[in-house]
């Protein structure tokens, strides 16, 4: 089990922030609670890889939570937050 010593930072980047501000406030909170999971164990056993680029996914309800995990400097960088119709368009 891992201690408190071991989590990991979960950061938000500008775009996520905004990404995150936009949703209904219900969606918010399961989003945080997910978080929560990620900064204990930064790749869940229903985190998949993503292709043909760096990161993870995770599926939060319709939304999903696209996120880097920098061991060396024990950090969860959340890239991207939105609707699982949206979410892998280019922007």
């Amino acid at each position: 089990m891992s201690s408190a010593s071991n989590r990991y930072e979960v950061e938000l980047s500008e775009v996520a922030k905004k990404d995150l501000a936009k949703l209904e406030i219900k969606i918010q909170e399961r989003i945080r609670l997910a978080f929560k999971v990620l900064s204990f164990h930064p790749r869940p056993p229903l985190a998949k890889k993503l292709k043909g680029r760096d990161g993870y996914r995770i599926r939060v309800g319709d939304y999903r939570i696209i996120y880097e995990v920098c061991d060396s400097q024990v950090l969860v960088l959340v890239i991207r937050i939105g609707h699982r119709k949206e979410i892998y368009k280019s922007r």
